[in-house]
């Protein structure tokens, strides 16, 4: 979905923002929703909600009760609890209403507002003009919360599509009053003021970011819902718990951890416990690590005679030894069931491309400079018996 600042070009492609900091919905592609019924026939009674989004991925759905004939990308005139707003279509159709059952809004919900007229110029021409006073209201209202000293982070700021109300998304380890700020912001920016407080993961959906894979941030790109993460699913992955590295831009743990959650639990049911020792007649193994993906575990072997060592077994190996050890066997030695690695000798080549000595030139370097010395010697020679004879 695009925005009007990024609709088409001259020859009807579209031309992009190109990140010039004009974009009306907070970035393209935020937050999309593809419409894999588009190819069915649409029934009238879908086209009685619409989903809108507004500034940096935020959705709602709104009543078409004029049944305007809104398409994704329109810009919109909605209801707003006080005033008017401006958002974006992003999803109209059938689709809707899978996406308010799956986010358990009902249709016949009084609290969906309406969808007032398509936006024109002077619309937009309004929320544009609101749009550009956010960053110079939230720069002055860091300053009232630095001069107040109130502890609270003022994270982003979204103004109503009509310019008379504004939002301030904040972050806070505990209650906050802000009673007098209110005040004074409301004295300076002469709009109405709401103060909504936002979880860390939610803060960093709206500023965004890149993250340590070198892609953009899950949760300001795709992802709508957080689910909690816990240190649990990193021990599955057998992933060391380093915080530093465990860790997201939103200081808590990264949401990816949980994509593959499912995967590596059924993987690692296969696998015996850790907790068990292996006994041999001469030694005892105590699990070390485990790889996951080669299906091996390490166990580090302790010998009577005070010596010890890392052996790698596989699945099969370690329950065959747990089962003997359980009908009260115990085989000779680890090294029966250690599989022995057969590397394959590199051929060695004299004189091939890429092993010559760095310092081959060298010595021919030296002698063309050694005979250029001695040329430079004989014609002063020769130009000096000359100068004699005249």
């Amino acid at each position: 979905m695009s925005c009007l600042n990024c609709a088409n070009n001259t020859n009807g492609l579209p031309k992009g923002c190109k990140s010039n900091g004009n974009c009306a919905i907070g970035g393209c592609g935020q937050r999309t929703t593809y419409d894999w019924l588009s190819n069915l026939d649409q029934h009238k009674s879908s086209n009685e909600v619409s989903e809108v989004s507004f500034k940096n991925g935020r959705k709602a759905f709104y009543y078409n009760e004029r049944q305007l004939p809104v398409h994704v990308g329109d810009a919109v005139v909605v209801e707003a609890a006080i005033g008017k707003d401006v958002g974006m279509v992003s999803l109209t159709g059938e689709l809707v209403r899978h996406q308010m059952m799956r986010k358990k809004v009902k249709v016949a919900s009084r609290d969906l507002k309406k969808i007032l007229a398509k936006a024109q110029e002077a619309d937009l021409q309004k929320w544009k003009k609101a749009r550009a006073r956010e960053n110079k209201t939230m720069n002055r209202s860091r300053e009232l919360i630095i001069q107040l000293d109130l502890k609270m982070k003022l994270s982003d700021v979204e103004f109503q599509g009509d310019g008379t109300k504004a939002v301030f998304y904040y972050t806070a380890e505990s209650r906050v009053d802000f009673r007098e700020l209110i005040k004074l912001m409301a004295d300076e920016f002469k709009v109405r003021i709401e103060m909504k407080q936002i979880g860390s993961r939610q803060e960093a959906s709206r500023i965004g970011g890149i993250g340590s894979c070198g892609r953009e941030l899950c949760c300001s790109s795709w992802m709508s819902d957080f689910r909690s993460v816990t240190t649990g699913a990193a021990r599955y992955q057998q992933l060391s718990l380093n915080p530093q590295k465990l860790a997201g831009q939103c200081g808590k743990l990264k949401c990816c951890l949980n994509f593959e959650l499912d995967q590596y639990v059924e993987q690692v049911q296969k696998f015996p416990s850790s907790k068990k020792v292996l006994e041999f007649k001469s030694a005892k193994g105590k699990h070390f690590k485990t790889d996951v993906f080669k299906n091996k575990m390490f166990y580090f072997i302790e010998n009577s005679s005070g010596t010890s060592s890392i052996a790698e077994f596989s699945i099969t190996q370690v329950h065959e030894i747990i089962e003997l050890n359980k009908k009260g066997n115990k085989p000779e030695s680890f090294s029966t069931f250690v599989e022995e690695k057969t590397f394959q000798k590199e051929p060695d080549f004299d004189n091939v491309v890429g092993q010559d000595d760095l310092t081959r030139f060298d010595a021919v370097f030296k002698k063309k400079k050694n005979n250029r010395n001695k040329n430079k010697k004989g014609r002063n020679k020769k130009k000096a018996f000359k100068n004699k004879k005249q």
